[in-house]
């Protein structure tokens, strides 16, 4: 049953500390005193908590990418990937990359691949995976079943990308 705290005794809601009698008062500041963040509480009486030992996990930038699939080798491509290399999917991982598709579009040849970057250095992540062996051979290997969009792409390696970037024009979660 609620009661209203106007109708309790004044001396329920009086200060637990007399009043300091002479004119001099420490010079707290209402942030020493309260935080919305910081509650004082029996399990927690400095109204403080430690610093997480751990980052948080940033959400992630979602990338698209075209290139075009050769027709004579889609049967090929799409075998090659029912089986990737193990070593290629842990450097994927390591390089901060989540969420990863690939879609093909028989009638126009195109793939489409879609994934999330979840690091701090997109460029840095995918330097390491240029410098992976067995990435390199396996980008070889992929890189013969597809014609790049990108003007002047030698593959996979090239600095200048192999699949062309393309932007994100709507998105709802």
């Amino acid at each position: 049953m609620w009661t209203n705290p106007r109708s309790l005794s004044p001396k329920m809601w009086s200060p637990r500390n007399p009043p300091l009698q002479s004119s001099h008062r420490p010079s707290i500041t209402h942030s020493q005193t309260f935080s919305p963040l910081s509650p004082i509480s029996p399990s927690n009486p400095s109204g403080t908590f430690p610093a997480p030992t751990h980052k948080l996990k940033y959400q992630g930038k979602r990338i698209a990418q075209i290139v075009k699939l050769k027709p004579e080798c889609a049967e090929k491509y799409k075998e090659c990937h029912a089986r990737v290399w193990p070593e290629v999917l842990k450097q994927i991982k390591e390089c901060c990359i989540e969420d990863y598709s690939i879609f093909h579009d028989p009638e126009s040849n195109i793939l489409f691949a879609s994934f999330k970057y979840v690091g701090y250095d997109y460029a840095g992540d995918m330097e390491k995976m240029r410098e992976n062996p067995k990435v390199r051979e396996w980008w070889e290997m992929t890189d013969s079943f597809q014609e790049t969009m990108v003007e002047g792409s030698k593959g996979s390696t090239d600095e200048k990308g192999w699949w062309k970037g393309i932007d994100q024009v709507f998105y709802v979660a």
